[in-house]
């Protein structure tokens, strides 16, 4: 985040998500360590004040969002070519969820984004084709990965969404 503040049109992006889902959010107070330069502080402020917050006063789930909207934001450039999340969504708002997926889309033309989740509402954000479901097969004692294809469940589209087919059981995936 340090250095992305320089590339303001990164940084500013960054910004503009963390707002939309703490709107009380002001911006970065990012300095570097007193006692070792090589650290940087996290510290923000909100909006219309002075008071400088650190990371031990704000929610696990606001400093994940804040966490993900700076992985998922950053230049292109910069990003990995792979990542790998188990349960991104955890600890946020289903607003910030239904953020969090944006991010992912826009971060997926630049990498591969491989997530695990037990979110019905965050598999609602995403196309049935983009979702695999795994299950552990018992016999083999192996997990089975098996790609979802819209076609396949068409006529149950038409009635429902894709987490009521996972709750109903039609795409598999229970414990």
């Amino acid at each position: 985040m340090y250095e992305l503040k320089i590339q303001e049109d990164y940084y500013n992006r960054i910004v503009r998500y963390i707002r939309k889902a703490m709107p009380q959010f002001g911006d970065f107070v990012l300095t570097p360590s007193a006692h070792n330069e090589n650290y940087i502080m996290l510290n923000w402020t909100e909006k219309d004040s002075d008071y400088l917050f650190g990371p031990h006063q704000i929610s696990d789930g606001s400093l994940r969002f804040m966490a993900l909207t700076t992985l998922f934001l950053q230049p292109p450039e910069t990003l990995p070519p792979v990542i790998i999340l188990d349960e991104p969504e955890l600890g946020l708002h289903p607003y910030a969820i239904s953020l969090l997926a944006s991010m992912i889309k826009i971060a997926s033309k630049n990498a591969q984004i491989i997530l695990a989740t037990q979110s019905t509402r965050l598999i609602d954000e995403f196309d049935i084709n983009n979702i695999l479901v795994v299950e552990r097969d018992e016999l083999n004692k192996c997990s089975t990965f098996k790609k979802l294809n819209e076609n396949d469940l068409i006529d149950w589209l038409d009635k429902y969404n894709i987490s009521e087919l996972w709750e109903k059981n039609v795409l598999g995936g229970r414990p």
